[in-house]
């Protein structure tokens, strides 16, 4: 079976109605074998006190577009996708524009894929990088 990039699009973007992803304005711009991107505007309602892009925020979009990225993979109707552990490393601030978050597989097994996120700004440079675990568990 061919990859489908719209097709897949559009399931990340219809599975966002009503969540946390709706709330922040994430929205799903690409797709490949391997990789899932998503933009998330920098606005007042992802800063922090001091006006700058919440670091939560930015793991909230890491994670996001890291476990829609597994599903990719699985088969949706006998498998979800839990994400198990996160880490992010803060690199530079941001106060108003774009963010852009790419999910890169590193590992793909049966039970666990693992995956580089790289949330970068409007002139590609990089604003956080992030490591995702992902567990895959049978649907019940």
């Amino acid at each position: 079976m061919s990859f489908d990039r719209e097709k897949v699009l559009k399931f990340c973007n219809d599975w966002c109605k009503n969540t946390l992803m709706e709330t922040l304005e994430i929205e799903y711009i690409d797709a490949g074998e391997g990789f899932l991107t998503a933009k998330m505007p920098v606005n007042s309602r992802v800063h922090q006190p001091m006006g700058l892009l919440h670091g939560g925020a930015t793991v909230a979009l890491a994670e996001s577009v890291g476990s829609a990225a597994s599903i990719m993979f699985i088969n949706p109707e006998k498998q979800e996708v839990r994400g198990i552990e996160i880490s992010a490393n803060h690199l530079k601030s941001k106060r108003e524009g774009t963010v852009f978050c790419t999910a890169k597989i590193i590992h793909q097994g049966r039970s666990i894929h693992l995956w580089e996120i790289k949330i970068t700004d409007e002139n590609d440079k990089l604003i956080s990088l992030c490591k995702l675990t992902n567990m895959i568990l049978p649907r019940r």
